[in-house]
């Protein structure tokens, strides 16, 4: 009996340890993704992408295709939000620099 609730004890803590995120980002992250994709998206057009910016990774939440003037949110790996591109300034600025310039695409982690 004791080996079996060991064996049993040693499988819960290696299948938990082996769990992998489900958009490959921080767990705050994979929150916020999990609001914006419920809550703010259009219905079409709309993503969340990594890019590299000053050496770390960053999070770029685009709304979509469905209104002119959308803005993208641009967070830090602790969800700290950095700042908003586009919109109806046209803002293409994070931490004072060029965003588009400074950052290297890596991949999109979630798209409608």
């Amino acid at each position: 009996m004791r080996k079996l609730v060991i064996l049993i004890l040693t499988y819960i803590l290696f299948a938990s340890g082996c769990e992998k995120n489900k958009y490959d980002a921080p767990g705050c992250i994979e929150d916020k993704i999990n609001e914006f994709k419920t809550t703010t998206v259009c219905d079409n057009g709309a993503y969340v992408a990594i890019y590299t910016f000053k050496g770390k990774n960053v999070y770029l939440f685009d709304e979509g295709t469905c209104g002119a003037d959308l803005e993208e949110s641009v967070y830090s790996e602790d969800c700290y939000k950095l700042g908003s591109l586009g919109g109806i300034t046209g803002n293409m600025m994070i931490s004072g620099v060029k965003f588009y310039e400074e950052a290297k695409f890596v991949k999109r982690i979630w798209e409608n």
